[in-house]
């Protein structure tokens, strides 16, 4: 099962905002930023940083590169994680079919040269795409009937069928690995950078996004480090999992200074089906979710009857974290955005 948040959250304001107010409560505060003989200001608190993320994300627009967008030098030919090698001649048409991959493209400076968008691509700048997947999948007819004179996929894209039938029509299409860590960000920056003929935006902008996780890292508070459960539901389809090595959160865990629930408990698989026992057995300081995985059992209350959460330290503070479901897991140039929220959040209190 694809865990990659392809499910669009309508709500972001409804789901995030009571998390936040019950969080707020218990958030030892912090005054402004104090002054230094120089006349700067000090680093921004966690809690400032959080603040400044979430306003950011509320927005749900991206931030490209300064400066004037770049110019493709092609043609080139790079290396597809599907074992070819694909030579690209022209990037004025590009889909990207994975919602962080379009995230790059825009940042990178190439947003007017998208013409369509995979379910993933939640944010503004890409509303107004056609959409070209039927739920999780690609419809190869609406692809082409775009145009593209390079697609972006990556190895969970499918089916293979339409793969094929883009490939056969003579459309160039370049296939990357998931990233389900932060170390994969950069991975990903540096192949669709090259891919598309601007191997100098993609160093860019894997500069701009180390300084931006060395900030958020830099506000991880000293002492002691709360466990995170993450947690994947759908209420609805009865489907109810926990994260563990490899689910991609357990990286942005470990990032803002706690540690994974799951991770700790020996599950060595990206996601488990979740038991009562097993919940109580993580003892969670906190549990993490993505926005639309809450509102599918009911919110807070609803979450709080799912068996064994009450049991668990967060359930019994009530204590969850959510993110919309597109930016939690994207691995995207959004990410230090997501690390500010959660050193705030699951430090809190």
């Amino acid at each position: 099962m694809r865990m990659s948040g392809r499910d669009r959250s309508s709500s972001w304001r409804r789901g995030l905002a009571p998390v936040v107010l019950v969080l707020a409560l218990a958030v030892t505060g912090c005054g402004g930023a104090s002054q230094v003989s120089s006349g700067a200001k000090a680093p921004a608190s966690a809690g400032e940083r959080a603040a400044a993320a979430e306003r950011r994300l509320a927005e749900n627009t991206l931030t490209p590169l300064e400066g004037p967008a770049p110019t493709p030098e092609l043609p080139v030919t790079v290396e597809s994680s599907d074992g070819r090698k694909v030579t690209v001649t022209d990037a004025s048409r590009v889909l990207p079919l994975n919602g962080g991959v379009a995230e790059t493209v825009f940042t990178l400076g190439l947003g007017d040269r998208v013409v369509g968008r995979d379910i993933t691509a939640t944010f503004a700048e890409a509303k107004k795409l056609p959409l070209v997947t039927k739920a999780h999948d690609v419809s190869a007819e609406s692809v082409l009937s775009l145009r593209p004179s390079v697609v972006l996929a990556d190895t969970d894209t499918g089916p293979k069928e339409a793969i094929d039938q883009i490939r056969d029509a003579g459309v160039p299409v370049v296939v990357l690995d998931p990233v389900t860590d932060l170390d994969g960000v950069a991975t990903r920056t540096t192949r669709v950078a090259e891919a598309l003929g601007v191997p100098a935006a993609g160093e860019a902008l894997n500069a701009r996004t180390d300084r931006e996780l060395a900030a958020a890292r830099a506000a991880v508070p000293d002492g002691s480090r709360p466990k995170v459960a993450f947690l994947y539901m759908r209420g609805s389809a009865a489907v109810y999992l926990m994260g563990g090595k490899g689910s991609g959160a357990d990286s942005l865990i470990e990032a803002a200074g706690a540690v994974d629930a799951g991770v700790e408990t020996g599950l060595d698989k990206p996601f488990t089906p979740l038991t009562s026992e097993a919940l109580v057995a993580a003892r969670p300081d906190v549990i993490l979710m993505m926005d639309k995985g809450l509102e599918s059992v009911g919110g807070l209350d609803g979450l709080a009857a799912v068996p064994g959460i009450a049991q668990t330290p967060a359930g019994a503070d009530r204590r969850v974290v959510t993110l919309e479901d597109g930016v939690l897991l994207g691995f995207g140039p959004r990410t230090p955005l997501v690390i500010d929220i959660l050193v705030d959040r699951v430090h809190a209190g």
